[in-house]
């Protein structure tokens, strides 16, 4: 009796230098030397093991550092042998044990467990004398409590220090997220910390298509049409998901990167297919996806609110410019640069409507007048053709057979009294370069936009009625005016030709009103054709007609006045002939305004009393046989 008494203040002697010591420790395993040894000393056993407690199962303490498929197929459960510590801590054997060739000799099996509590592992040993004379005496009991007590303050000690070192680390990752609004940063710092944990396994970023494209770290996009199911599980609903994924030889965790708005993308790690991810691995890397996920937030939150400033600073400075009486042309080219600095487009193209058409204008990127610009036309007029929403594509190529050179697309209708009257497209090479963001921003600033583009097609349109005889569509006599009157200041030379149809009472009265305006209609086509942009074309009134021609010498005057009368009969049907009255002025002889056109009307007369068909230029007759 005095011999065991010894012997327990021996064993709590040695259990107070193992827990002296067990700050040293790192694992369960490193509790059982100790454990083990003393045995030896006391008891003379030589055959002993040790199986730690995890997952319900009964794993070798000295391969619980690695789990892998491997130990969990050849770890005992604990649900087997539960019922045989009923009534005692240490019992026989039982055959499912003994049936394992590596316990085939274990005698006895030692329970170590706190009432209440999860099973901290069992001692299996081959029973010496010693061991069965001291465990079957009244201190045996009292030496495996004592033994249990010190095991469960170890394993605590150690779970402590393991959960201190991880939460130490996310602290430190907490308090630098919460110094940096720098998206880079934060990233780098995830797959640094994922890294400097388990170095061994390979790590990836998978970000949702909407995120800002700010990073410059080796990211992988979200897309829901080739993501793993497991991968769209964890996603989609928040929770840590594995998988087996054999094709890639791995076994991948999941981790939702989540904040308290959205979730952002997804942290995924892989690992050997052997690998068994640890309950304590998989809370970690939970906490961490989610600090990621709010600092990810809280960045994104900032750069939007200064994104909605600097949209808003656009949209304002675009609408203050639009609304300025600047012609067309020159607002869609502004409204092109604007674009080009918001988005970053490599194409873009305006086309407005035009005889139930759309005409590409000459503020688009030169690949809208090209073949392979005409795709993006006629799929855009397509589908405007049934609804006034945007279009966003983020993978063209997904919805066409043929190769395509540039997959990113956005298209905003252009209105005008809630009807298409034109487009805007921007387009880009890679995918997902657009974010849903950048559209929303081209919606609002094409929207602010199309009613000043919409006033500047009404004014030009009203202008055009002011300075266009709606019949012909020359020029008014008003717009005659104050363009002889501005020539005869800045100009060289000029040409004034006043043309008036012979017999075009003969005509109307013939042939009727309506073939009178088809004549008039015939001859204003032909003057535009011969005339070009050289000069201008105007309605005198009635059956009057003019030219004007700046910068022309008198000898190149004489012969287009000498075509336009040759040609008129043979361009009218039916067929008509005119009469005309030329004036001609250069820098020796610059006549007064209302000059030019009282000489050009007596030529006229001159004309038209010397027998028609004809031209006169002040009083010098040509006259066309």
């Amino acid at each position: 009796m005095t011999d065991h008494l010894q012997t327990l203040k021996y064993i709590k002697s040695d259990v107070l230098s193992t827990w002296v010591s067990s700050k040293e420790q790192t694992g369960l395993n490193e509790y059982f030397r100790p454990l083990e040894q003393c045995l030896k000393m006391h008891f003379g056993i030589v055959n002993m093991a040790f199986l730690g407690f995890e997952g319900n199962c009964l794993i070798p303490v000295e391969e619980m550092a690695t789990l892998t498929i491997e130990t969990k197929l050849n770890a005992v459960s604990w649900l087997m042998i539960e019922a045989s510590f009923y009534q005692q801590k240490m019992v026989k054997i039982p055959y499912i044990l003994k049936e394992k060739e590596a316990y085939s000799k274990m005698t006895d099996m030692v329970l170590f467990q706190i009432e209440g509590k999860n099973p901290i592992g069992v001692l299996l040993v081959e029973a010496t004398d010693a061991w069965t004379d001291f465990m079957t005496s009244n201190y045996g009991e009292e030496s495996i409590e004592t033994l249990t007590k010190v095991l469960q303050l170890m394993r605590e000690n150690y779970e402590v220090k393991v959960n201190e070192d991880q939460f130490r680390k996310l602290y430190n990752m907490t308090d630098l997220f919460h110094s940096t609004m720098d998206i880079d940063l934060i990233l780098e710092n995830v797959l640094k910390n994922i890294k400097d944990n388990f170095p061994e396994f390979n790590v990836e970023l998978i970000l949702s298509n909407d995120q800002d494209r700010l990073t410059t770290i080796d990211i992988k996009l979200f897309d829901y049409l080739s993501e793993r199911p497991a991968t769209i599980e964890a996603f989609v609903s928040g929770e840590l998901t594995t998988e087996l994924a054999s094709d890639l030889n791995c076994r991948v965790l999941n981790a939702p990167i989540k904040g308290r708005q959205a979730i952002y993308g997804i942290l995924q790690v892989s690992a050997p297919t052997t690998y068994l991810y640890s309950t304590t691995e998989k809370d970690f890397l939970r906490m961490l996806a989610q600090t990621s996920g709010n600092a990810l937030e809280n960045a994104k939150l900032y750069h939007q609110s200064h994104r909605l400033v600097s949209d808003l600073q656009l949209i304002n400075e675009t609408s203050h410019r639009l609304n300025m009486r600047i012609g067309i042309n020159e607002m869609l080219l502004f409204l092109q640069k604007q674009l080009m600095k918001s988005f970053q487009p490599m194409e873009v193209c305006f086309a407005f409507k035009h005889n139930d058409t759309f005409e590409v204008t000459d503020a688009s990127t030169a690949l809208f007048n090209t073949e392979k610009g005409q795709i993006f036309i006629k799929h855009v007029e397509q589908h405007f053709k049934s609804t006034n929403d945007p279009l966003f594509i983020a993978d063209f190529s997904r919805i066409t057979p043929t190769h395509i050179e540039y997959r990113s697309i956005m298209a905003i209708p252009i209105l005008m009294e809630e009807k298409i009257n034109g487009f805007s497209i921007v387009l880009h090479k890679e995918p997902y370069f657009f974010s849903f963001d950048s559209f929303k921003l081209m919606q609002s600033l094409i929207h602010h936009s199309s009613l000043a583009i919409a006033n500047s097609i009404l004014r030009h349109q009203l202008q055009e009625m002011v300075d266009l005889d709606h019949l012909t569509k020359l020029y008014a006599r008003s717009y005659l005016d104050k363009y002889v009157e501005k020539s005869l200041i800045n100009d060289q030379s000029g040409m004034f030709l006043l043309i008036d149809i012979d017999n075009f009472k003969r005509v109307n009265d013939t042939y009727g009103h309506q073939i009178g305006d088809k004549i008039l209609m015939q001859i204003a086509v032909q003057l535009k054709k011969m005339i070009g942009a050289r000069g201008i074309c105007a309605r005198w009134g009635g059956e009057e007609m003019s030219v004007y021609v700046p910068n022309i010498d008198e000898k190149e005057a004489i012969e287009l006045a000498e075509e336009i009368v040759a040609v008129i009969p043979n361009t009218t049907d039916p067929r008509v002939t005119i009469s005309a009255g030329l004036i001609t002025w250069d820098e020796l002889y610059r006549p007064a305004f209302q000059s030019v056109f009282l000489h050009a009307d007596t030529a006229l007369y001159e004309a038209k009393n010397s027998g028609k068909n004809r031209f006169c230029i002040h009083d010098r007759p040509y006259q066309i046989n």
